[in-house]
């Protein structure tokens, strides 16, 4: 049997090539849904669908995969992200666009069975470096799939699809030929346990210091997600950019993002702690979002992105770690999950919300709207954290 750092390896080119594909259709999304002219609430569903797909299947996946084995589920669910691609290159209307990123969600939810195989593969005591890797995964994805997708806009409409529909492909190809499954079917029936019947809810009410925490993460991920989804549109109306200068500005998020929490959220937690951290993230996201809406200009843009990276890179891993540090020891993975489960909401409801703002007041709303959010999480943090965390929300280290 290969040995856990290949398989780990194998794991990390696997998710990497498929988010590939996965950023090179998020630029131009919704730039390709503004040619069929829909209502603002049909585009907020659009922009919705992805992330509403992939709560709902993401534990149905990850459940399967324990049943039937990893290998089968990663193989399947790419098959569908290679038709999801498809679909998005041969879309000709708002309904074909539908199907595509409803495909996309559903199999999108094979991240968690990328999950169950670094759990299968690794120690407790190693496995958040294995979780990591996903993370890493993410990042050099949504900074090579936007790059792509800025060299295949030109050639045509569909071309950034075949080459979403390219990338899953070959991910498909990696899995049948060089992942081995990490959970056999003989494992998986030995190894079924209930699973718990405590609603996400109950646990938070049962953990009421970490209410504070949920309502600030949620605010904090609805505005994220606003102003995510809508970038591309913002970009396009405001500065006239083409769809490959727009897919570029990607590229420099996502390299403002990935040199923000690779190189300063450790050292500026050390320094400072979270609590402080996770405040100060919040106004620079405030401000840069606010001073992003008044822009008119590629270099203004440029020169306000890092403040919007800056605080973004630092909100998620505070308040993770402040949730995690809320929660008892034999209860982090339970906190975390709700966490990410109210975060999966909030990129429905973000998105939704987004769409029908900026139909009804410009390409500018969204921006506003998230820095009022950030804003808002921000007053609550500090009247909140402070009063229900104390000590708790500093590092020592």
């Amino acid at each position: 049997m290969p040995s856990p750092r290949r398989t780990l390896t194998t794991l990390f080119l696997i998710v990497f090539t498929d988010l590939v594909g996965f950023g090179i259709v998020i630029p131009l999304l919704p730039l390709y849904a503004e040619h069929f002219h829909p209502a603002p609430w049909v585009f907020g569903l659009l922009m919705a669908s992805y992330s509403a797909m992939q709560f709902v299947f993401s534990p149905i996946l990850g459940r399967l995969s324990d049943r039937v084995g990893r290998r089968p589920v990663l193989l399947i669910s790419l098959l569908g992200s290679v038709g999801g691609s498809v679909l998005f290159a041969l879309a000709h209307s708002i309904a074909w666009l539908f199907a595509a990123r409803l495909v996309a969600g559903i199999c999108g939810g094979n991240i968690a069975t990328a999950q169950a195989v670094i759990a299968d593969t690794t120690p407790p005591e190693k496995r958040a470096r294995g979780m990591g890797m996903i993370g890493a995964a993410f990042g050099l994805g949504f900074i090579a799939g936007p790059a792509i997708a800025g060299v295949l806009a030109p050639v045509g409409m569909g071309a950034p699809g075949w080459g979403a529909a390219a990338c899953s492909s070959v991910a498909w190809v990696m899995v049948l030929a060089f992942l081995p499954e990490t959970h056999p079917r003989t494992a998986a029936r030995a190894s079924v346990v209930p699973p718990p019947r405590r609603s996400r809810l109950a646990f938070a009410l049962d953990h009421r210091e970490l209410v504070p925490l949920l309502a600030i993460g949620f605010v904090v991920v609805t505005g994220f997600a606003a102003f995510e989804v809508t970038f591309a549109q913002f970009l396009h109306d405001r500065l006239a950019l083409s769809h490959s200068g727009v897919s570029f500005l990607f590229v420099y998020v996502g390299v403002l993002a990935a040199a923000v929490q690779g190189g300063l959220v450790g050292r500026a937690s050390r320094w400072f702690g979270e609590h402080t951290l996770l405040l100060a993230g919040l106004a620079a996201t405030a401000a840069g979002l606010a001073l992003l809406a008044t822009t008119h200009r590629l270099g203004a843009v440029l020169a306000v992105l890092p403040v919007v990276a800056l605080g973004m890179g630092f909100v998620m891993p505070s308040l993770s770690s402040l949730v995690s540090k809320s929660a008892g020891a034999d209860e982090q993975g339970a906190a975390l999950g709700v966490f990410q489960g109210l975060g999966s909401l909030a990129r429905v409801v973000g998105p939704f919300s987004a769409e029908l703002a900026l139909g009804a007041w410009g390409v500018a709303a969204p921006q506003l709207g998230a820095a009022v959010l950030a804003m808002t999480a921000a007053v609550g943090g500090a009247l909140l954290l402070r009063r229900r965390l104390g000590p708790a929300s500093t590092n020592p280290g």
